[in-house]
C-alpha cells in the first residue's frame, strides 16, 4: 500500500512539473508573468528578442520569457545590472522555466525602458542558433 501511495505521489509530482513547464511554452504564460510592453514603454515585439513577459516582482533581473511571432517560447533572458557584477554579489541557480537550454548568449546593454541602468543580457536559448531567426524580425 505504501508503495502504491509513493508511486501515485511521484507520478503526480512529475506531472505537475511537466505542467508547470508547459504553462510557459506558449504565450501568454500563466500568472504571475505579465507582458513587458504593458508594464513599460516598449513595443510588443522586440526584433532579436521577441515578445517579452516577466514577473514584475523579479525586476530588474528577471527571468524574462521571450516568444517568437507564433507564441513559441524561444529564450529566457536575465538582465543583470553591471553594478551588481562584483565579488560581493552572486547570481546562482538561474532558472530556465522553458526547459532545456540549447546555447547561451551574453551581451552588454546601456539601458532601456524597464531596466534603465547599464546591464548585461544573459540569454538562455531554448531553440537552436538557426531557429533564432524567428525573433530576428
Amino acid at each position: 500500500m505504501k508503495k502504491l501511495i509513493l508511486a501515485v505521489a511521484l507520478t503526480t509530482g512529475s506531472s505537475v512539473c511537466a505542467m508547470a513547464a508547459n504553462e510557459v511554452t506558449k504565450a501568454p504564460p500563466a500568472a504571475p508573468y505579465e507582458q513587458v510592453s504593458k508594464l513599460v514603454k516598449l513595443p510588443d515585439f522586440l526584433p532579436g528578442m521577441g515578445r517579452l513577459f516577466v514577473d514584475p516582482a523579479t525586476l530588474p533581473a528577471g527571468p524574462f520569457l521571450a516568444y517568437d511571432h507564433d507564441g513559441k517560447l524561444v529564450s529566457t533572458i536575465y538582465m543583470l545590472p553591471i553594478k551588481d557584477l562584483n565579488p560581493d554579489k552572486h547570481f546562482d541557480n538561474l532558472k530556465a522555466p522553458g526547459g532545456d537550454v540549447d546555447h547561451v548568449d551574453v551581451y552588454y546593454n546601456a539601458g532601456h525602458p524597464g531596466v534603465p541602468e547599464p546591464h548585461v543580457h544573459v540569454v538562455l536559448w531554448h531553440v537552436s542558433a538557426t531557429d533564432e531567426a524567428g525573433v530576428a524580425k
